[in-house]
């Protein structure tokens, strides 16, 4: 009789286990964050890298990503200099936004990727919610994988505190104390490593 891990890495086509280096080029760190109450500030990182090991039982499965924290991207280089001084991402004393996965777990229909996050040299725990996207060959004769990943953080939570009034308004802040991540990666099997 197949057990809950079992049937999980079955209902994936193609599931293959081995170790997996993210591809920036084809990959994308991003959030989302309310700004004057009204509209949204979308961003994202442009560098970052990571170690994916999917395991042959899947919920033994790990990740481990770093994104440095100054190349954060909005558009607008005013604001970026702005998110990357103490006021927020303090950029230059942390450089390093890491995480580390914890467990890969089932939460009714879909995957959840706990783990620990750290911004600003304060680590805290979240929970991802997963998809696997699928497993494919490559043009270059490699192997490919798809993952995505969000979850929502409270930014106070990792001392990204910075914040005013909105002017006129009843007790309404400049940004929202949510921020919105999305992941999206697309990574390449290292040679050797399928098991």
């Amino acid at each position: 009789m197949s057990t809950t891990s079992d049937q999980a890495t079955v209902a994936i086509p193609g599931y293959i286990a081995g170790t997996w280096d993210i591809d920036p080029v084809h990959s994308e760190v991003s959030f989302v964050v309310r700004h004057m109450v009204v509209s949204k500030v979308r961003g994202r990182f442009d560098r970052f890298e990571g170690t994916i090991v999917t395991a042959p039982n899947l919920f033994d499965s790990s990740v481990v990503a770093t994104i440095d924290a100054r190349s954060i991207n909005t558009g607008q280089e005013q604001r970026d200099a702005h998110i990357r001084s103490a006021d927020f991402l303090d950029a230059e004393n942390h450089p390093e936004i890491t995480f580390r996965s914890t467990a890969v777990r089932r939460d009714g229909d879909h995957f959840v990727l706990d783990g620990n996050l750290t911004i600003r040299g304060i680590e805290r725990p979240v929970s991802l919610e997963l998809e696997v996207n699928g497993f494919t060959p490559d043009a270059m004769g490699g192997t490919r994988a798809g993952f995505s990943a969000k979850t929502e953080i409270d930014r106070n939570d990792f001392g990204v505190s910075y914040n005013g009034p909105i002017p006129g308004a009843d007790n309404a802040m400049i940004l929202s104390d949510r921020v919105l991540l999305n992941i999206e990666v697309e990574a390449v099997l290292r040679e050797s490593s399928a098991t």
